[in-house]
């Protein structure tokens, strides 16, 4: 597997780890000291992201994100073990026969680790919503 389709790979784990409520699957994804904005919030560490995701997702019926248009700039700061990768998503949440979705984008500092690929920075950008925001709310 290139380093772009390993990056690529951890962006969908990212999905498939959240939206199965696996949330201990975030550790082949994330630095154990990573840092992210996520929904607004400041996370920082392994721990509060997973925190945060089971929040947000936990109250719901069912999840799914999708992640598309994937760009993967490789050896950032000179460094072949540093890359950004940015890539748009859609995510529809689920609750009592309610629906929200959200759109927007990942932008992301990945790391070489001894284990991989890691996300060692993600910020989530918002670009759209519809439907029913009290999905979110509820519980």
């Amino acid at each position: 597997m290139t380093d772009r389709d390993e990056i690529v790979d951890i962006a969908a784990r990212y999905t498939w780890a959240i939206d199965t409520r696996d949330y201990g699957a975030l550790a082949d994804v994330f630095t154990p000291d990573a840092y992210a904005l996520l929904g607004g919030e400041a996370c920082h560490g392994l721990g509060a992201i997973q925190d945060r995701v089971a929040r947000a997702l936990d109250p719901l019926d069912a999840s799914q994100h999708l992640v598309g248009s994937h760009v993967v700039d490789l050896g950032i700061e000179g460094n072949p073990d540093r890359a950004r990768h940015r890539c748009q998503f859609q995510a529809q949440h689920c609750r009592e026969g309610a629906n929200y979705i959200v759109a927007g984008s990942y932008s992301d500092r990945f790391v070489r680790t001894a284990d991989g690929w890691r996300i060692e920075h993600r910020v989530l950008d918002v670009t759209w919503t519809e439907g029913d925001l009290s999905v979110l709310r509820r519980g």
